[in-house]
């Protein structure tokens, strides 16, 4: 209804999985990447958990599009069976023939004997099972008997469960001990955090086709923030109906009255929100401006016009909604000149970057970049500004022009949607990123740890200890010929170039990815106004 208003393309914020439109977070980004290690590991569980909404099916639905093609996969998205129901269920997707089976061991034996068929012709068979809070005791500890089909040298069924916080529980039940015991890999999906629901809808509105990318003001992505709690699911809805107000007001931009108007009617909740007489007559005036709208509608399009409403969400996915005066309010630190600072930067770019090794716990005299002073750690060096040092999330020193062109070096803490943080000489200063602009040419250097044996890259067919190591992150065996689309397919994952080859970023990324214990850059709140 509002698409030809706003000049986009589509309805940019469905509720529907369409991966399309998914947007890569950081936690998205593990999310997928966990997936990706699950579907070519050697066999056992993974579990994917996460809120109501959060994103995990579109992750799921966003993995079935680029499975391998030696990649087999078994997918059941309503677990509410019984144990023989899920065996017919998995047959079914196998598609095996089981219309003469009349018990429990005919399927097991017809599953076991696709298995070893496919295994003998170097294909992987995955079961993927969405909902997977819905399972039963019983149906999870047939699961875990199915994982018992193996070679003397794998499994031959690798098993990943999504699935509402409430998997996590049932897994570490004592009595599903030893399902847990066979869980090789789990991920537990959170919401995004304020800057990243900024930049969420954002994402979804420039997917959707749009030219301006201020339809939401900046206290209405706030507002947003605080009812959906950062959870895309409620994030959808908020937009849409929100969007839809400024439509039927008139209004070319969605400010925070109009997300309180959309909040009171998708939440339902009384009390929760004050509304000023100002508010109660911009709300009738867009009920009587739709029912305007819909009567000339139905009367152009007669009997054939057919109205559609979006379902009203269900209790468990609603969540209490603050009041005004209840709500979180950040204290967002004074934003300062970087022109201001320029003068007390260090122009030795060595003194900057011993500051940063001293956040690897690195304490060193000499020059960090040099591979015999830097206690295993090794300089990167890019210039690929900003977007490169967001994707990293790592600590970092920018070199930084001032107006005569000389050199300072600065040492980056955290980062938000429009500010950055620079420490200098232990107290955190936080600028403008577009003021920055004007003196940072995108060149920075951060700090890593290359694998025992790396020597600028692993690259397919290597063998030695950084071979192994990048391999054993796969689940494969050393100079396993799978390991170069392994690694093609993570980096897919992590927007880089699938070339294959294992260099500096596609490492950094991989460790961040498996929860490698690492230096992070701080989240830092939105200051811009509305």
């Amino acid at each position: 209804m509002y698409t030809q208003y706003f000049h986009l393309q589509q309805a940019p914020f469905s509720i529907a999985p369409d991966p399309r439109f998914l947007f890569m977070s950081e936690r998205h980004r593990e999310a997928l990447a966990h997936l990706v290690y699950g579907i070519r590991s050697g066999g056992g569980f993974v579990l994917l958990t996460g809120e109501i909404g959060a994103g995990k099916t579109t992750i799921c639905r966003c993995l079935l599009e680029q499975v391998p093609d030696n990649c087999q996969i078994a997918y059941i998205f309503n677990p509410k069976l019984s144990v023989a129901e899920l065996l017919r269920s998995i047959c079914d997707e196998f598609h095996l023939d089981t219309s003469r089976s009349d018990s429990a061991k005919n399927d097991i034996d017809a599953l076991n004997t696709f298995l070893l068929a496919a295994h003998a012709q170097g294909r992987n068979s995955v079961l993927i099972i969405d909902e997977a809070q819905n399972l039963s005791a019983d149906v999870l500890e047939q699961l875990r008997l199915l994982t018992n089909l193996e070679t003397n040298a794998c499994k031959l069924l690798q098993i990943i469960l999504i699935g509402q916080p409430e998997l996590r529980d049932m897994v570490a039940q004592p009595q599903l001990e030893q399902l847990a015991q066979r869980v090789i890999a789990r991920y537990h999906l959170g919401a995004l955090s304020a800057n990243e629901t900024h930049s969420y809808i954002q994402h979804r509105l420039m997917s959707a086709g749009a030219n301006d990318h201020a339809l939401f003001s900046s206290a209405a992505v706030k507002r947003i923030f605080q009812f959906s709690r950062g959870l895309p699911r409620r994030i959808n809805l908020l937009c849409d109906r929100a969007l839809l107000g400024a439509y039927a007001s008139g209004r070319q931009q969605v400010d925070r009255a109009i997300v309180n108007l959309a909040a009171k009617e998708i939440y339902a909740t009384t009390g929760a929100v004050k509304f000023s007489d100002a508010h109660k007559r911009f709300a009738i005036l867009a009920l009587l401006f739709l029912i305007s709208f819909l009567m000339v509608t139905l009367s152009i399009n007669g009997t054939a016009g057919k109205i559609f409403f979006h379902a009203a969400p269900q209790k468990s996915d609603v969540p209490p909604v603050p009041s005004a005066s209840s709500a979180a309010h950040e204290t967002n630190p004074p934003i300062e000149e970087p022109a201001s600072l320029i003068d007390r930067l260090p122009v030795d770019e060595t003194l900057a970057l011993r500051a940063l090794a001293q956040r690897w716990g690195s304490m060193i005299e000499g020059d960090p970049c040099s591979a015999k002073t830097a206690g295993g750690l090794q300089c990167h060096r890019s210039t690929g500004g900003l977007a490169d040092l967001r994707a990293l999330n790592r600590p970092a020193v920018l070199r930084l022009q001032d107006s005569a062109g000389r050199a300072h070096f600065a040492l980056v803490t955290g980062l938000g949607n429009h500010t950055i943080a620079l420490d200098l000489d232990g107290v955190k200063h936080v600028v403008d990123s577009f003021a920055l602009a004007a003196i940072f040419q995108g060149q920075f250097v951060t700090l890593w740890r290359a694998p025992v044996g790396f020597a600028g890259a692993i690259n397919p067919g290597d063998q030695g200890p950084a071979a192994t190591w990048l391999a054993a992150r796969f689940g494969l065996a050393a100079g396993s010929a799978d390991l170069s689309q392994a690694v093609r397919a993570f980096q897919l994952t992590q927007g880089l170039r699938a070339d294959g080859i294992g260099g500096p970023m596609t490492i950094m990324m991989l460790n961040r990815a498996t929860g490698v214990d690492e230096p992070r850059l701080q989240s830092l709140p939105d200051n811009k106004g509305s």
